[in-house]
């Protein structure tokens, strides 16, 4: 596999993760063989740095340092939520506002019980880019699907902020098979002829960590999107 590159200068690279792809190997996921750092170095033949984490389902921007300098230098950035970060994904149902900010803390660690655990202060920012009606059911009770597609700005960085707070407001992400709906991820999967987290990383902005200068590095969705997109 060939990583597509949306940005590379001496200190920094970035690339589009599809969907699938792990940012690196975990015992969790013992029997993947591929993940993006090291296709990346391969590709680069360069050690590489991840600065940030993509879920393995999510699409899109990914940040690496080439550098531990550097990679040290925009740690503390992202977990201090400095970049401006822009999400594209697909949800269940139509929300009652165009936009909207979700204030609702979150356990440090999602794998575990949130009782006992520190709550963290968590922000995300959406806006209702498409309402979507699809003529095919997902429940008994309506012949209809609504979906709707949302553009969001988690204002931190926690571990599945986006997932987790589009759950608190009952607006699953469709695919998402830890915090949203098994059967009708599943219908919906036969219906688009795709499996996948409809999470895309849309967009990433922050200050170039030793140049100063503003950086922005996008990456567009893929044709799986244009479907659900008519308008910028």
């Amino acid at each position: 596999m060939t990583l597509t590159l949306l940005h590379r200068d001496e200190h920094l690279v970035a690339i589009d993760k599809p969907a699938g792809l792990l940012v690196h190997r975990t015992q969790l996921a013992a029997d993947e063989q591929q993940a993006a750092v090291q296709l990346l170095r391969d590709q680069l033949g360069q050690p590489v740095w991840p600065v940030h984490r993509l879920d393995r389902g999510t699409s899109g921007v990914l940040l690496f340092a080439l550098s531990a300098e550097v990679a040290s230098l925009l740690g503390p950035m992202f977990e201090a939520g400095l970049p401006d970060k822009r999400y594209l994904a697909l949800v269940r149902g139509w929300p009652g506002a165009d936009q909207g900010l979700i204030d609702h803390p979150l356990a440090r660690d999602p794998e575990l019980p949130s009782a006992g655990q520190p709550m963290l202060d968590a922000q995300t920012r959406w806006r209702c880019r498409e309402r979507i009606e699809l003529p095919v059911a997902t429940s008994a009770q309506h012949p209809t699907t609504r979906l709707a597609l949302l553009e969001l700005w988690p204002q931190q960085g926690r571990r599945h902020q986006i997932r987790r707070h589009l759950k608190h407001i009952a607006h699953p992400i469709v695919g998402d098979a830890t915090h949203g709906k098994g059967p009708l991820n599943r219908v919906l999967a036969s219906h688009f002829g795709l499996q996948r987290l409809w999470l895309h990383a849309a967009e990433l902005r922050l200050p170039h960590p030793l140049m100063h200068t503003p950086l922005r590095i996008a990456a567009e969705p893929g044709p799986e999107w244009r479907q659900l997109i008519s308008a910028p």
